[in-house]
């Protein structure tokens, strides 16, 4: 592989967003140039789209994190970085401790639920 191409495999957040981290690790630029070339403006949250810049999905609040569409990413290092063949794939996060500890806690509370409404109903 060349170094004008990229197969990155990364880890996007639950909704399918990549974070600042995961846009450096495909661009293989510092944080500080995946700043220079997102289209932000500390006055404006969701600024118009500029095929020239790196363009972020839409906060609702300034100190929210920028993210970025895994699409936007590859057409961002194809049309103004020059990298050829961008192809990102996108993985889930994998389930951490305390996830599987709230997925158990939800099963447990859906069965109290149940067992309250059947009582309830009788």
């Amino acid at each position: 592989m060349s170094t004008n191409d990229t197969d990155m495999t990364v880890t996007t957040n639950s909704q399918g967003y990549m974070d600042i981290e995961a846009v450096q690790k495909v661009l293989n630029r510092s944080r500080a140039s995946v700043y220079r070339y997102a289209n932000t403006d500390p006055d404006v949250l969701d600024a118009d789209w500029n095929p020239k810049r790196l363009n972020p999905e839409k906060r609702d609040h300034k100190d929210d994190p920028l993210k970025f569409h895994p699409g936007e990413v590859a057409r961002f290092a194809r049309e103004v970085l020059g990298i050829k063949n961008v192809r990102i794939e996108q993985r889930e996060p994998e389930e951490t401790v305390t996830q599987s500890l709230l997925r158990q806690i939800l099963v447990e509370l859906q069965h109290i639920r149940q067992v309250l409404e059947e009582q309830q109903s009788r």
